[in-house]
């Protein structure tokens, strides 16, 4: 298309006026995580007065929530479907919900009229030559979004660094609205002695030319210190930071042993600082696509050598894993955890490994238990779980029986806890 100029001037309106086309009982979903489209959220949540039973549906909030604050229930009803940290108090005070649903499914949600969507707000990039705009750092359930909603209001931000992988024509969106304000950036977490010792152990499972997926957090950073003397290492994970850059630039992940997408960082969304967005913005061989691919446990087992690391509140000593919820307080969410659990799985050498530090609470609690706290959920389930980690050492559960089980598990508990597993474990009558 060669005249999209004349298009885009025809669909861009201020964000007051884009917003006005929200109307009372409305499902919106908004675009994920650090690609949140703060601008059009403002304008959305100006309008409190004069809207109700708007249900506001998303994964990880990174800006305020105001919709999701006391005083806001008539206007506004959120439907987290992971929670985060300005969400879980409205969840946990039930101004809010909490719809649980594996991250690869999402698109299902919308593409399959389960959650129809009348309002998409997204935020991309300024279009190219062609008239097609990136999606950024979010396409993961953002895309289906926006292929399923009557309405798709973008957020157009220069500032938003452009990836390859998925985009998005003008005439598919509704309005546009520029807004070049910055992106949301998530800082690099403290990572102690305990988190090193742990990384230590997860990064001996890692060999050369494996593909990795990392979660969120101190842990996950802490494993790619220890990677430095690995060679060939690849990238296909939900989601990535900073710390595979450093790797990157030290040519340990060359991407070059992957068994699809060769070539190519592959995630679904990415959270980081400048540093992160300055090195996929214009790089070829970074691919964003959308959360029903990457996290697809049949594509993810595809890749031979597959490591995916993820964490945990809680493990049983019968090898149930608590992710989620602290008591019945649903803390965060499922997120991809099982679907990389069960693609690890299903690759040829694959390995998937569940990393977690022995205690909690200053150490008062230990998070290898026999019995998960009352009202919490099992994330993943017994059946899944291969290669659990704390910094006490490794626990391979996979072929293993129940009594096999705990006595692995108490070994990588937390010394002062071991008697009272085991203890307790003869109770049960599990040893």
């Amino acid at each position: 298309m060669n005249n999209w100029r004349a298009v885009y001037h025809d669909k861009l309106v201020t964000a007051e006026q884009a917003l006005q086309k929200v109307r009372s009982g409305d499902r919106v979903v908004t675009g994920h995580a650090c690609g949140e489209p703060a601008t059009l959220l403002a304008a959305l949540v100006a309008r409190a007065p004069e809207l109700r039973d708007v249900e506001i549906v998303h994964m990880v909030p990174m800006g305020s929530a105001q919709y999701a604050q006391p005083g806001m229930e008539a206007s506004f009803r959120h439907n987290a479907l992971f929670v985060g940290a300005s969400t879980r108090k409205a969840v946990e005070e039930k101004r809010a919900d909490y719809t649980p649903c594996f991250f690869s499914e999402i698109p299902r949600l919308f593409n399959d009229g389960i959650l129809p969507v009348d309002v998409a707000l997204i935020q991309v990039t300024p279009p190219d030559k062609e008239g097609y705009c990136s999606y950024g750092i979010s396409v993961d359930y953002t895309m289906a979004a926006a292929q399923c909603a009557s309405t798709v209001i973008a957020q157009m931000n220069r500032k938003l660094p452009r990836t390859g992988g998925t985009k998005i024509h003008l005439d598919e969106l509704s309005f546009i609205v520029e807004s070049d304000e910055p992106i949301f950036e998530l800082k690099p977490p403290a990572i102690g002695e305990v988190e090193k010792m742990i990384g230590e152990n997860v990064a001996s499972l890692v060999a050369d030319g494996a593909t990795l997926q990392l979660g969120i957090g101190a842990i996950p950073d802490a494993v790619l210190l220890f990677l430095k003397d690995k060679k060939d290492l690849g990238i296909h994970s939900e989601m990535f930071s900073d710390g595979v850059v450093t790797l990157a630039e030290a040519g340990v992940i060359t991407n070059k042993k992957k068994n699809s997408n060769q070539g190519k960082f592959v995630a679904t969304f990415l959270m980081g600082t400048r540093k992160l967005y300055d090195f996929i913005d214009n790089n070829p061989d970074v691919e964003l696509l959308p959360v029903d691919y990457v996290n697809d446990p049949c594509v993810i087992g595809e890749h031979e050598n597959m490591v995916c690391i993820n964490s945990a509140l809680q493990v049983d000593i019968i090898g149930q894993v608590n992710a989620e919820m602290i008591g019945a307080r649903q803390f965060s969410g499922i997120g991809g955890q099982v679907d990389f659990v069960r693609g690890a799985s299903r690759s040829p050498g694959g390995k998937s490994i569940i990393a977690l530090p022995s205690t909690a609470s200053g150490g008062k609690i230990s998070r290898i238990c026999c019995e998960l706290n009352r009202g919490s959920a099992v994330s993943t389930s017994r059946n899944d779980v291969h290669y659990v980690v704390t910094e006490y050492g490794i626990a391979n559960l996979r072929g293993k029986s129940l009594r096999e089980r705990a006595k692995a598990l108490i070994q990588i508990a937390h010394p002062d806890f071991r008697a009272a597993l085991t203890e307790e474990a003869h109770a049960n009558g599990i040893l």
